[in-house]
């Protein structure tokens, strides 16, 4: 599965969260949970594990219930809970590895991969943790901002370039795009957007990596999984850096 193949679906689904962070916090969460569900329900088949809709199951509600919690708690605890649905999520993937009675051999690399997408959906509830920061309460534009560096990074990703050739270009231009279009597009200071830029751009070149490194199972759930593993993960990092660095 070539990164080329995932990357459609991936801008769409960029560009549905950052135009929905215009409009209310309710829209954002919903197409923040259609991210999460199509990752969550192809993340086992992607990685080729044993009990496969247990472990999405998992996957799933530990995403939905970060999510759920970014968009109902205090405005001081927005991710607070996050770490605990992550740590309660790795332990249910314990235990389901531990009872389940097929592909004993395979217990070792399904928790690692399960703790891994457990992980991943749950930071996906960044996005809306973002979108209730004061900074962007009042439509700053910072949500934009880091949509266009992102989606420029995954525009250069799909060029197909040697990794030496696309990582340093995609991270240079995603990090170049965000402070451009704080100028041009809102009043966003161009330092702090240039550093989100560089962070997220860093995050999908790296998943470029990830795609190209090894054979993932080509399957339609496969493909929906590894299109969203990017947007989702990175949510929680625009949450962090815009709290940091603009709010």
């Amino acid at each position: 599965m070539k990164n080329w193949s995932v990357a459609p679906v991936a801008g769409v689904v960029l560009v549905a969260i950052i135009a929905t962070s215009y409009t209310s916090r309710m829209a954002l969460a919903v197409v923040v949970g259609l991210a999460v569900v199509l990752f969550s329900w192809g993340w086992p088949h992607a990685l080729g594990m044993p009990a496969r809709k247990s472990v999405g199951g998992v996957i799933g509600a530990a995403g939905l219930g970060s999510l759920v919690l970014a968009v109902y708690a205090p405005l001081n605890a927005l991710m607070t809970w996050m770490p605990i649905v992550v740590a309660i999520g790795v332990v249910v993937v314990f235990l389901v590895q531990l009872f389940r009675g097929t592909g004993q051999s395979e217990r070792l690399e399904s928790v690692l991969g399960a703790s891994a997408g457990v992980m991943i959906s749950a930071f996906g509830a960044g996005w809306v943790a973002a979108d209730r920061l004061s900074i962007n309460a009042s439509n700053s534009g910072v949500m934009l901002v880091t949509g266009i560096g992102v989606f420029v990074a995954g525009a250069v990703c799909t060029i197909r370039w040697p990794d030496r050739i696309v990582a340093p270009l995609g991270i240079l231009l995603g990090g170049l795009a965000g402070p451009l279009a704080a100028m041009l597009f809102t009043n966003v200071a161009p330092l702090p957007a240039a550093i989100v830029g560089l962070s997220c751009a860093a995050v999908v070149v790296s998943f470029r990596r990830l795609v190209l490194s090894r054979e993932f199972n080509p399957s339609i759930p496969a493909w929906l999984s590894l299109s969203m593993c990017p947007v989702v993960a990175i949510g929680a990092l625009v949450y962090f850096l815009d709290k940091l660095l603009i709010a």
